[in-house]
């Protein structure tokens, strides 16, 4: 397994009404992240607030180029990002959901301590595929057709690029001491957005590669 230390680019926040950052996506322009009631798109350049919509966030993100999605409790919703109408809703794959990516036509949905990762039907929730994990699971994101997902032990946290087969720690970067990862997405680049939970910020770390 490669190790090492992340490399940190910018951090962003905290926000003066925003006690806890969540799930965290990216659509090919903004930063989104889930803030409790609502979502909010960042600048990834200023950093400015540019869009809020009202809905429950207080789990993971995801974008499928089109719409959002995001875990609310026991349902996902899909959301219109310009008007912030839920337009469809499914079942949440279990409790405990917490990361979330948009990929190959399917949704990725994390369960922190369940250390699993399920791929679901956009439509109809139905679990297609479950992936064991190592290591409890935050955030997670897919990034040229790399499996990334962040975890969160004893306040210590990392990113992990896994065998989308058999769940295996392929990377690890490390977070310093004190940054916890509560979401996970990538630019399609060579960036990392992870949401820092209660610190109320968000953090831009560096891809490998």
């Amino acid at each position: 397994m490669l190790r090492s230390d992340a490399i940190i680019l910018r951090e962003y926040g905290p926000w003066p009404d925003v006690a806890q950052v969540h799930g965290v996506s990216h659509d090919g322009t903004r930063v989104w992240i889930a803030t409790g009631d609502f979502l909010r798109a960042l600048d990834p350049q200023s950093g400015a607030e540019v869009r809020r919509l009202r809905v429950p966030a207080r789990a993971g993100t995801a974008f499928d180029g089109t719409h959002l999605y995001q875990i609310a409790g026991e349902r996902i919703q899909k959301v219109d990002p310009d008007t912030g109408v839920v337009v469809a809703t499914i079942p949440t794959p279990g409790d405990a959901a917490s990361g979330m990516a948009w990929a190959e036509g399917s949704l990725w949905v994390g369960r922190y301590r369940n250390r699993c990762i399920h791929q679901i039907d956009p439509d109809t929730g139905a679990i297609l595929r479950t992936l064991e994990c190592q290591r409890f699971v935050t955030g997670v994101s897919w990034v040229e057709g790399d499996l990334w997902h962040g975890t969160r032990e004893d306040e210590q946290s990392a990113l992990c690029r896994i065998d989308p087969g058999s769940g295996q720690v392929l990377e690890q970067l490390d977070m310093p001491p004190g940054m916890v990862v509560s979401g996970l997405e990538s630019n399609g680049g060579r960036t990392f957005y992870c949401g820092g939970a209660a610190s109320g910020r968000l953090r831009a770390v560096r891809r490998p590669g």
